[in-house]
């Protein structure tokens, strides 16, 4: 890992310094994600995680893997987690036989346990496929009614695949070869570095440049380990919610218009974001504050 590289970043206190030196060329995306792993290892290398060094690991808990206080709280929450519910309705949704006699399981043949294989790259279709799009493809395949994205009982099988799937490493493949894929990966990046809205920010300059930083009394989470934590309950919402509810919700905060849920923009910048995480494992659904 090119630490050298790193500390100049941080001394310069710009998340920009961090992601210039990377290429637009996939060929380089794996120097994209030491780059950028190196830069929160390196930010929060004083950080203490129940006594021991903060590990690439530890980031998989999000904000609760740089603040001591609030992950004494979280630890709390979750012996009793409040997702609980959704994970035995999203089970109870996968077993459930559709009209025609088929259920998820037909779509799915290596059953629940699918969440690393998400999101890909899907050369036939030219686009970024998700699980949730994936899910709603399997229920219109078999006729039935596609979910909604962000809200209600698509949270409950996305709870239950996300059970099942703990353990996984995450493991982003984007295939140099096709010039395609490599545009979405670079869309993504390009969304995630881009300054939007009224306030002007970007998801850079809120979880990579002033992560770790209080908003009134809310603790800015780092961008890496992001994405292994979905769905997750929050607090605010009193509910289980999407990946791309929550971005959504930040474009909101910046005063910008959110994009539709699943859309190119989303799907782009999760494909990116996942990537940047490559090698944490996932440990949904969780809770949030």
């Amino acid at each position: 890992m090119n630490l050298s590289f790193v500390k100049k970043v941080v001394t310069a206190g710009s998340v920009c310094l961090l992601l210039s030196g990377m290429s637009s060329a996939y060929a380089d995306a794996a120097a994209d994600v030491t780059r950028f792993q190196g830069y929160f290892l390196n930010k929060f290398k004083d950080k203490k995680v129940d006594g021991k060094p903060i590990t690439l690991q530890d980031f998989a808990d999000g904000v609760y893997a740089i603040d001591e206080t609030s992950r004494e709280t979280w630890n709390e929450i979750e012996e009793m987690p409040p997702y609980e519910i959704h994970i035995d309705e999203g089970k109870a949704m996968w077993e459930k036989p559709f009209a025609n006699g088929k259920s998820y399981a037909s779509c799915f043949a290596d059953g629940p346990a699918i969440a690393n294989k998400y999101p890909h790259w899907d050369k036939e279709k030219s686009m970024v496929i998700t699980l949730p799009l994936a899910l709603n493809n399997c229920l219109k395949a078999n006729g039935e009614k596609p979910l909604k994205y962000k809200k209600g009982s698509i949270n409950n099988i996305l709870a239950y695949i996300a059970f099942e799937s703990r353990g996984q490493k995450i493991d982003v493949k984007v295939p140099s070869d096709d010039p395609k894929a490599v545009a979405a990966y670079n869309k993504g990046k390009q969304f995630w570095l881009a300054r939007r809205g009224q306030l002007n920010m970007s998801c850079a300059a809120c979880h990579a440049q002033n992560s770790g930083l209080k908003v009134r009394g809310d603790l800015l989470s780092p961008a890496l380990g992001q994405v292994t934590h979905f769905p997750v309950y929050r607090a605010k919402w009193g509910t289980v919610g999407t990946l791309h509810r929550r971005f959504s919700g930040c474009n909101k905060q910046v005063r910008a218009k959110p994009f539709k849920a699943q859309g190119e923009e989303y799907r782009n910048l999760e494909y990116f974001l996942t990537t940047m995480s490559n090698g944490l494992k996932l440990n949904g659904p969780s809770s949030r504050k």
